[in-house]
């Protein structure tokens, strides 16, 4: 396998189906749509959608259904990142390599593109029913908008993202405990949504969901560690966003917490535990292991 080649003709593809379901900008809603349109075809990796499909590949056929979920967890992934560059949150001016949401469209419109995408990712979700052949099918959909929604919601993302802002506050004394619940809700969350709900709706029992969950979690963490490393060592010509954000915002890390190579050795034992998780399951996913350790290993 060329994994390369494989990674670009599978992100392509992932591609294509988050455009397919991005509403057409018209109305006298048009511009609050532009924003939306323009915050998702910034590009990305499409990290989400595509670690979804590839969970599902390791247990069975998902059915139609599956590319409701991806492009409604990609619309769910990017509100957060229009909502978290924002002034009043980490106040940045590059997004994948181009102007944020809000430094082109204003405060104002980038507020509610984010809105409209979250709220648009449940509409796309519920379209899985239309999907639906068998009652099997019909569970795994309910399922899947279950796992969608916590993770998502303030016992998911929400929830880290609530927890990382009073971490900024200097009255609030973090602890190392504080510091991994927001990477295990604010990252792990949606990772965790994707590849719990590929595997839901490729029929993977209870057991099968959990070990995936704890994967994720796992790939969550040490991917949101590398990030706060290549925000000490790399730049904003290969990271595509500004560099030195945390330490600007005076945000503590894993890295300011344990230093450079602690966190590098940590982020060597979550990619190893996590990978090892993938290879225990009956059928193999090489391009999903490679992929896992490519995503967490990455430099930009």
């Amino acid at each position: 396998m060329n994994f390369k080649e494989e990674l670009e003709k599978k992100t392509g593809e992932t591609e294509e189906i988050v455009k397919r379901y991005l509403p057409a900008p018209e109305g006298f809603q048009r511009r609050v749509l532009e924003a939306m349109d323009y915050a998702v075809s910034a590009g990305g990796k499409r990290l989400r959608p595509l670690l979804m499909r590839e969970s599902a590949a390791l247990f069975g056929d998902a059915g139609e259904g599956l590319s409701c979920f991806m492009a409604a967890l990609e619309f769910i992934h990017t509100y957060s990142l229009i909502h978290d560059d924002l002034p009043a949150l980490d106040n940045d001016d590059y997004r994948r390599g181009r102007k944020t949401t809000h430094v082109v469209y204003g405060e104002d419109i980038a507020v509610i593109a984010g809105d409209g995408l979250l709220n648009y990712a449940y509409e796309t979700a519920l379209r899985a029913f239309e999907k639906a052949v068998t009652i099997e099918d019909y569970q795994r959909t309910e399922c899947a908008l279950k796992i969608l929604g916590r993770k998502a919601g303030v016992y998911g993302m929400v929830g880290g993202q609530c927890a990382d802002l009073l971490a900024e506050k200097p009255e609030t004394e973090v602890t190392e405990e504080m510091l991994l619940y927001i990477h295990r809700n604010k990252t792990a969350a949606l990772i965790q949504a994707a590849m719990m709900i590929g595997a839901v709706l490729a029929g993977a029992d209870e057991k099968a969901v959990e070990r995936m969950e704890r994967c994720a979690e796992n790939i969550g963490i040490a991917f949101q560690i590398q990030d706060d490393i290549l925000d000490v060592t790399s730049s904003l010509e290969v990271l595509g966003k500004p560099t030195g954000s945390d330490e600007k915002n005076h945000k503590l890390t894993y890295v300011t917490m344990h230093g450079l190579e602690e966190s590098k050795r940590q982020v060597a034992a979550l990619s190893e535990e996590a990978v090892g998780i993938l290879k225990g399951f009956p059928h193999r996913n090489v391009f999903l292991e490679t992929l896992v350790e490519q995503l967490i290993y990455r430099e930009k």
